[in-house]
């Protein structure tokens, strides 16, 4: 759902971040939205927000990014977020095989509950821990070419491509409204 702005932002988009507890969901948020990352803080409860506005393709594009539990008893309150999405990071642990396994159960959520239209980016974070690495890069790749979603690898906490996922997740989101408006004009 795009929601215009005033002056100082071109677009807003809604972009809901997803996937089991402790792969660092929310330290890939504190990274891309303050640059910063702490060992220390809180498991999600619920959902929470933060905003960073960026420039993508010539346009300033607020990104409303959504904070989710990865516990199922939060998982109704998600639900009723993801049909206000514009795009959604899955995110898994590359040193946990189960999270990489659990994405898949997160994507078919993602894709039941959201609009047909949402961008979807799986994202293996924690790409700085060589060992004990349980999931390859080349298996991950397997599955996002498979199912039709962006990928990447990210670490929160070396700051090594957060910008860039969030940079490629919010072009495939400009790109695609684009060219349903254009569609629209026709």
């Amino acid at each position: 759902m795009v929601q215009q702005l005033s002056d100082a932002e071109d677009c807003l988009f809604n972009i809901v971040i997803v996937g089991d507890s402790f792969v660092g969901k929310s330290k890939i948020i504190e990274r891309f939205t303050k640059n910063e990352f702490s060992y220390e803080s809180p498991a999600t409860s619920g959902l929470d927000f933060r905003t960073k506005t960026v420039q993508i393709e010539g346009k300033k594009v607020k990104a409303k990014i959504w904070d989710t539990s990865g516990l199922a008893k939060y998982r109704a309150v998600n639900y009723m977020h993801y049909r206000r999405v514009d795009g959604a990071v899955i995110v898994y642990d590359v040193t946990k095989k189960s999270s990489f396994e659990n994405s898949k159960t997160w994507l078919r959520e993602v894709r039941t509950h959201a609009r047909s239209d949402v961008v979807v980016m799986i994202t293996g974070n924690k790409c700085d821990m060589r060992y004990p690495r349980e999931v390859s890069k080349e298996e991950a790749k397997r599955l996002t070419d498979k199912v039709g979603a962006l990928f990447m690898e990210v670490s929160a906490r070396e700051a090594v491509n957060v910008e860039e996922a969030f940079d490629v997740l919010l072009a495939g989101i400009c790109r695609g409204r684009m060219s349903r408006e254009e569609e629209e004009e026709e």
